[in-house]
């Protein structure tokens, strides 16, 4: 539904700078649209660069009617609430935003469109994010374990550690090194980036391998997939890391880390074991289907984003030292030390 060349506004009430923003923070990195705004009453005359370190001038608002005046056609709900549910409060922000005749691109769970379509007028649209299409997947059958190519499958030591993000970065740097790579998308804002993918988390869970799976086996044809990570192993409120592995029967993984993090999510009962544990707990869940796959974790991809460069530069050393694997911010620095561990380890 959403037109490469339609302005949109990105609404973060309240969540700039904060983890749940990272929708927003990923179309600002990677998306296609122009951006007219960013809506964040709390976050005015701040620059982004100071909120989440991206260096760009698109204006910070205080409300729906100012991105409008500015060329915004399209609101995307760029923030995620608790449990990913709709907001009493922002009820009247969506109502406002379709009297102005704006678009909606939701990535909550709440289906809007049942509940706004009679406000719709010509031209206008809501875009459900989560709502599965199509028929629903067969049930998952390590189909994707006969194919040929090669697939990596992002991992994490906890949600929000920049899965997406470092996946988008491997693949890009794949292209720019002339390889037939592509980036499937399991979550709403990689959706919303690429404009195809899955959102893994609305299927139900019988489904939810087989639902990879499709989406693995009709991107056969690329010579590397891969696959966005969702959730980890470690966090007690995350199931998706299964149906990933399941689905994509995957021939290397990237684990993804946030530097000097102890324990998952605000769960301070949770720590986080070793990164050599975590790598031996993933390689030994992948491979768990004995001679059906065979998958090896070839990299770190490492979230320096709080700190400064020197101490970003000495944790990656630290961690190479320690785990005898390459060691590597994508976004701060590039991936080439990344994709070329991939590259050697084929």
């Amino acid at each position: 539904m959403l037109k490469k060349e339609q302005r949109i506004a990105l609404f973060a009430e309240g969540s700039m700078g904060l983890i749940y923003a990272k929708m927003t923070e990923g179309i600002i990195r990677y998306g296609h649209n122009p951006i007219s705004a960013i809506i964040d009453s709390k976050a005015t005359g701040k620059s982004l660069v100071e909120l989440c370190g991206i260096n760009s001038n698109i204006p910070i608002v205080s409300s729906i009617e100012e991105a409008h005046k500015l060329g915004a056609e399209v609101l995307i709900l760029g923030t995620a609430p608790s449990g990913g549910r709709l907001p009493a409060e922002w009820i009247i922000n969506i109502e406002l935003a379709l009297s102005l005749g704006l678009s909606i691109v939701n990535g909550l769970h709440d289906n809007l469109y049942n509940q706004f379509s009679s406000s719709l007028g010509p031209n206008q649209w809501i875009w459900d994010v989560r709502a599965p299409v199509g028929e629903a997947p067969v049930i998952g059958a390590c189909r994707a374990s006969g194919l040929k190519n090669t697939r990596v499958l992002m991992i994490g030591t906890d949600m929000a550690v920049g899965k997406m993000t470092a996946g988008l970065e491997v693949c890009k740097s794949l292209q720019d090194n002339g390889y037939d790579a592509q980036f499937l998308a399991t979550g709403q804002t990689g959706i919303c980036i690429t404009g195809s993918g899955i959102p893994l988390d609305a299927y139900r869970v019988d489904y939810a391998s087989g639902a990879v799976e499709k989406m693995v086996l009709e991107a056969s044809a690329r010579e590397f997939v891969i696959i966005e990570g969702q959730g980890s192993l470690l966090n007690p409120g995350s199931t998706a890391t299964l149906p990933l592995m399941r689905g994509s029967c995957p021939t290397h993984m990237i684990l993804c880390h946030r530097a000097n993090q102890e324990f998952v999510d605000s769960l301070t009962k949770v720590k986080i074991p070793s990164l050599e544990k975590v790598i031996s707990l993933n390689e030994s869940l992948a491979n768990a289907l004995d001679g059906v796959v065979k998958s090896k974790v070839v990299a770190i991809s490492l979230n320096t984003k709080h700190l400064n460069e020197i101490s970003a530069l000495k944790e990656i050393e630290v961690l190479e030292n320690q785990l005898n694997l390459p060691v590597q911010d994508p976004v701060r620095f590039d991936s080439k030390k990344i994709i070329h561990s991939l590259i050697r380890s084929i």
